[in-house]
């Protein structure tokens, strides 16, 4: 795995310390999962505008308006359509 370094401000800092202890996990972790999450709805987020532009069928853009609804199976792993 690669390494990255980055700078936060103390006040931001601050706020992951209380935030990622309180959800169990180590603070590198917690910064990996929110990059991960970010990415996963910044590329749903087009897939959703693309399918709303041009959707499969007219009732095919229905699916893709609400992500945050999608459930987690229990690895983690998001059910529905993965975005490519």
């Amino acid at each position: 795995m690669s390494q990255v370094l980055i700078h936060f401000d103390e006040e931001t800092l601050r706020a992951i310390d209380r935030i990622a202890p309180a959800a169990k996990r180590k603070r590198a972790d917690f910064i990996r999962q929110a990059v991960k999450d970010a990415i996963f709805r910044n590329e749903t987020e087009r897939m959703r505008e693309a399918y709303r532009l041009q959707p499969d069928s007219p009732e095919g853009s229905e699916i893709w308006e609400l992500p945050e609804r999608w459930e987690e199976e229990k690895d983690g792993k998001r059910k529905g359509i993965e975005p490519v």
